[in-house]
């Protein structure tokens, strides 16, 4: 089910290495008080500039808030398990290549720790922002999308339900484990649909965010199995478009 939470499945086997647990900082309150940034929300706290660590943020709710939806026991693993591996091994791969920049490591594995930033770290920004792009039913999540974002999506995909179904089988045929994007490509600014394999692969580059579903077994299979285009279904009750449009807004004026 979904790749380890150690070491994903897809990833080379590093050498044996026992990674610093992942800080978690407390709950810095629902979606709607955080202000997002250029990629990462400013008050999403994503490293810890007094240690140089990257770090695992809270949830902005408890386990069980997309409930019927999503189940708590997944939240939870999800987030404290899978997301946690990810933090830890984003740091774990800068402290390895901090260590052959300085002679104490060996430089024969500079790729393989490079790689392993890339995957890491694509884990870590993607959930962080992921359980943000999420509220609880009637509390922020579901819905539709207003103001400019809606004026976007109505203009990069014709209507909103078409971006739905655009949207929905984007995600749900994803090759193997990898996200649904929905971002704004930088140089025309508009809106396009991405298919993200991995944590990283496939994304234009410099394209922003605005919205994602992670489609890697682990995030649905407790409740959905091989289900997941009943499991994408089930996300459009839980997209918080509040959040959703202040990253759009963000996006569009850089």
């Amino acid at each position: 089910m979904g790749q380890p939470t150690s070491q994903p499945s897809s990833q080379p086997s590093p050498p044996a290495t026992s990674p610093t647990a992942p800080k978690v900082l407390p709950d810095k309150g629902p979606p709607s008080a955080i202000i997002p940034g250029n990629v990462a929300p400013a008050e999403l706290k994503v490293f810890d500039e007094a240690t140089g660590q990257f770090i695992l943020p809270a949830l902005p709710y408890p386990f069980d808030a997309m409930e019927p939806h999503i189940a708590a026991k997944t939240m939870e693993i999800h987030h404290d398990k899978h997301h946690a591996a990810y933090v830890a091994g984003l740091n774990k791969a800068l402290a390895e290549l901090a260590r052959i920049r300085t002679a104490a490591g060996d430089s024969a594995l500079v790729k393989f720790w490079a790689n392993q930033v890339s995957f890491h770290g694509g884990g870590h920004i993607n959930h962080s922002l992921f359980w943000n792009m999420m509220a609880p039913p009637g509390k922020g999540g579901g819905g539709s999308p207003r103001g400019k974002l809606a004026e976007a999506i109505q203009k990069s995909f014709g209507s909103y339900e078409q971006f739905v179904a655009q949207f929905k089988a984007t995600a749900a045929s994803v090759e193997g484990g990898g996200w649904g994007w929905l971002a704004v490509e930088p140089w025309s600014k508009q809106l396009l649909l991405f298919q993200g394999e991995k944590q990283q692969d496939l994304m234009v580059t410099g394209a922003l965010p605005v919205l994602g579903i992670d489609v890697w077994e682990h995030a649905y299979y407790l409740k959905y199995q091989n289900k997941r285009a009943d499991y994408v279904n089930a996300f459009l009750n839980l997209i918080n478009w509040e959040f959703c449009g202040k990253l759009y807004d963000r996006a569009i004026a850089r």
